[in-house]
């Protein structure tokens, strides 16, 4: 699914103030890169990224300003090109009439911020990351459990969302439920929401749609959250040999991330609310360095090794 930003989403999303170039609001930002034209003042254009947003801070400006009116012409023109998304002027500073003027000609948005270059730079440039980061979507249940993303996932009807609901129950937190739509905001973060048309919502079978903010309460729903594990439900096989003792880091790959993943057989009887809360709550203590697992396999060996030198 194409995300496509325009120039127009940074005034609504920013506080910028629109100067010039209102023709141009409808430009389409192809990247999160920002480009500050400091060789370009000099009329260098030769590789002049026109394609990307242009910030003009207090150095550019005064640089600018030192021009004879025949450069300040020339340089407003070349930086104004026909997919040149925008210039956003930092630190409130008065945009020069010469640029106004250029950008109206050539329909390019001339946006003036109050922040200061470097909190405009990062804050632009996180919101389009985030906009322009890879997106999939998987069919699954996500819920916050003691500050732990836990992404449910499973074939359809082996009770997913009735686990999620009883996890509700429990005091943890909904995030997205039967389709959880991921993006992958840096190398090794994968966010997950809900799309907009369900979101706090739950779907039990019997019962039907059901809103869980409302029965709930706000404090019972979130709108997204990083995803930091994978549960597997599948309905239990006899003769299938489930693990035991939890040595075995199993994963799963979502786009380029890697994450920790069970697999939780279902029957008749079992709590899988409380296995998923004790999964969340064992994942925690791994992060700390306490591996339950590997402390019960290290007793083991080390009383093996005592039997051994007692029977010496």
């Amino acid at each position: 699914m194409g995300i496509t930003v325009r120039t127009r989403d940074l005034v609504d999303n920013f506080n910028l103030t629109l100067i010039a170039g209102k023709d141009g609001l409808h430009r389409e930002i192809i990247t999160s890169d920002i480009s500050r034209p400091g060789m370009e003042m000099t009329g260098y254009f030769k590789y002049y990224p026109k394609e990307r947003l242009q910030l003009i801070g207090k150095t550019e400006m005064a640089y600018f300003l030192e021009l004879t009116d025949e450069e300040k012409r020339d340089r407003a023109e070349r930086l104004c090109t026909d997919i040149t998304p925008g210039i956003i002027i930092s630190r409130g500073m008065k945009v020069p009439e010469i640029l106004i003027e250029a950008a109206n000609e050539a329909g390019v948005p001339i946006l003036r911020s109050p922040r200061k270059t470097t909190r405009v730079i990062s804050r632009i440039t996180n919101f389009l990351e985030g906009k322009f980061a890879p997106f999939t979507a998987i069919h699954g249940v996500l819920v916050d459990i003691y500050g732990v993303g836990v992404l449910i996932t499973g074939q359809s009807g082996v009770g997913k969302s009735e686990t999620a609901l009883e996890l509700v129950k429990r005091g943890h937190r909904l995030v997205a439920d039967d389709n959880v739509e991921i993006r992958q905001e840096d190398y090794d973060s994968l966010i997950g929401n809900a799309p907009p048309l369900i979101e706090h919502m739950l779907e039990i079978r019997g019962l039907g749609i059901i809103n869980v903010m409302t029965l709930f309460g706000a404090g019972s729903v979130r709108t997204k959250k990083r995803i930091s594990m994978v549960i597997t439900l599948e309905n239990w096989e006899e003769g299938k040999q489930y693990e035991r003792l939890g040595l075995d880091d199993n994963q799963m790959k979502i786009m380029d991330v890697h994450l920790p993943n069970a697999t939780i057989p279902v029957r008749p009887g079992r709590n899988l609310a409380v296995i998923i809360e004790v999964a969340a709550m064992n994942f925690r203590l791994k992060r700390m360095g306490v591996n339950a697992a590997q402390e019960f396999s290290d007793r083991l060996t080390n009383m093996i090794e005592h039997e051994k030198d007692s029977l010496k």
